[in-house]
């Protein structure tokens, strides 16, 4: 039944929010969230990027400056009368040796891969139980959530933890009919991650460990993310998508 519904209408009615939504892999997601149907909400911290995304779908993208780690972000987002589907994308990542990560760094990617992305999806998921809408919620998190990499310590230690979140989340939320799933790319070309492909020895040692023998594409990610937010996985939950 679900295979062959139109994908244009596949998430017709739906209402969906996508933070990092401005560039590479968020962007990607909003653009195939609203091609199919839905009204999508990007956020990010750049208005230019936002315009930029809404220029390909006006009528379904609506657009909120926001940073994702400030409390009136969550407020908003408890505002909502509906919240169907959460992407919650915004992360960085700034490799460094172990011995050599400074607090600055620990503290910052802490608050926003981890913290931000908790405070995110627990604000969605008042939304959802409050309205009572068996939701999709999607942490997005990564082949560092996996395993171990050098020079990643911080990063990897930060995915673990949405991997943990997402599983503890799906067992608690699944009586009330909402889903939470995560998605974990291997090494994906986005403006985020271009200047670490043009150093030829880093380049070499992910090619290296990619079966498939490319980079991840943005589109590759967001055709997974569409999958686990659609009724196609309606019996899909506490589970990580690797891509």
């Amino acid at each position: 039944m679900h295979s062959t519904q139109n994908q244009a209408d596949l998430l017709k009615n739906k209402v969906a929010l996508v933070t990092g939504a401005g560039r590479g892999i968020g962007r990607a997601c909003t653009e195939t969230l609203a091609a199919a149907g839905a009204k999508v909400i990007a956020v990010d911290l750049s208005q230019a990027d936002l315009d930029s995304v809404k220029d390909g779908y006006p009528d379904l993208i609506e657009t909120w400056q926001e940073d994702v780690t400030d409390d009136a972000f969550y407020l908003k987002i408890e505002a909502l009368s509906r919240l169907d589907i959460l992407i919650n994308n915004a992360g960085i990542n700034k490799p460094q040796a172990f011995a050599e990560v400074d607090n600055e760094v620990l503290l910052a990617m802490l608050k926003l891969n981890v913290a931000a992305a908790f405070r995110t999806a627990q604000s969605a998921t008042r939304v959802m139980l409050r309205e009572n809408i068996e939701g999709s919620i999607i942490n997005m998190s990564s082949q560092m959530g996996h395993v171990g990499s050098p020079n990643r310590t911080v990063y990897c230690m930060t995915k673990h933890a949405i991997e943990g979140l997402t599983k503890a989340m799906a067992v608690e939320l699944a009586p009330h009919g909402i889903r939470v799933n995560t998605i974990a790319p291997t090494f994906v070309e986005t403006p985020m991650t271009k200047p670490m492909f043009e150093e030829p020895v880093f380049r070499k040692f992910v090619m290296d460990r990619i079966p498939l023998g490319r980079l991840g594409q943005v589109e590759d990610i967001a055709e997974a993310v569409l999958f686990l937010a659609s009724s196609r996985s309606s019996m899909i939950t506490g589970d990580s998508l690797k891509v």
